[in-house]
């Protein structure tokens, strides 16, 4: 594979080069924000490799610049920065997953397996490409949402999060399963971004709805189907 390494870090980007390339991938470097987001824009990677704390335009900007182009390129965060405030600021920029420093380069080989082998079962899925449950309809090709003739705009994290919801519509979801299917996380059972990120969610799609489609189920985890809550 392809990937673009965006990091100001000589001990880990060569590291990381040398375990990547070991492995038989192509590594393309960056040292700075400004020509890793001219890098990845003139050219097509299979994955991106993206730290946060990098000079002369931060990871998160670059990661929101990547996005307003390319949707689809997976991008991998690595920061030293692990509270829930950044992993969901980093989310919401566009990144599809976050390894905080230090990290093992076995996990890290390891999450670039999942995020590309994610891309591709979604490039071959033969699932409708529109998902809906009462009025609320998302679209695939689009990448739009609606309920009743309303549109709501969401972020790429929240809009991977209500498409795992509606595709197990009925089924309680429990954290851990939330985290692996949607941010491929499974290593920290203590965040809330889970949480956060569905308190996002119910804000957007049942707010001033009375059907509400989203609940908790406590001690278990979340479920998405429909209850008409009367206002009295």
């Amino acid at each position: 594979m392809k990937l673009l390494l965006i990091e100001d870090e000589p001990s880990v980007i060569s590291l990381i080069q040398r375990s990547l390339t070991a492995s038989g991938h192509e590594i393309s470097i960056a040292m700075d924000g400004e020509s890793g987001l001219r890098m990845a824009l003139q050219h097509t990677f299979d994955i991106i490799l993206l730290d946060l704390m990098i000079p002369v335009i931060n990871g998160m900007e670059v990661c929101r610049k990547i996005r307003q182009t390319d949707t689809g390129t997976p991008i991998l965060m690595l920061t030293a920065l692990s509270t829930t405030e950044n992993i969901v600021s980093g989310l919401d920029a566009g990144a599809d997953d976050y390894m905080t420093k230090p990290f093992k380069l076995a996990e890290l080989e390891a999450r670039i397996r999942t995020l590309t082998r994610r891309g591709k079962d979604q490039e071959k899925e033969s699932q409708s490409d529109t998902l809906k449950i009462g009025d609320l309809v998302l679209d695939r090709i689009t990448k739009t949402v609606t309920r009743g003739s309303s549109p709501i705009d969401l972020t790429a994290t929240e809009f991977r999060l209500l498409e795992f919801f509606l595709s197990n519509q009925n089924k309680v979801l429990n954290r851990m399963e939330i985290l692996e299917n949607v941010w491929d996380i499974n290593f920290n059972l203590g965040t809330n971004v889970v949480d956060v990120y569905i308190n996002y969610l119910r804000k957007k799609i049942d707010k001033d709805h009375r059907t509400k489609l989203i609940h908790t189920i406590f001690g278990m985890g979340y479920v998405m189907r429909q209850v008409y809550e009367d206002p009295k």
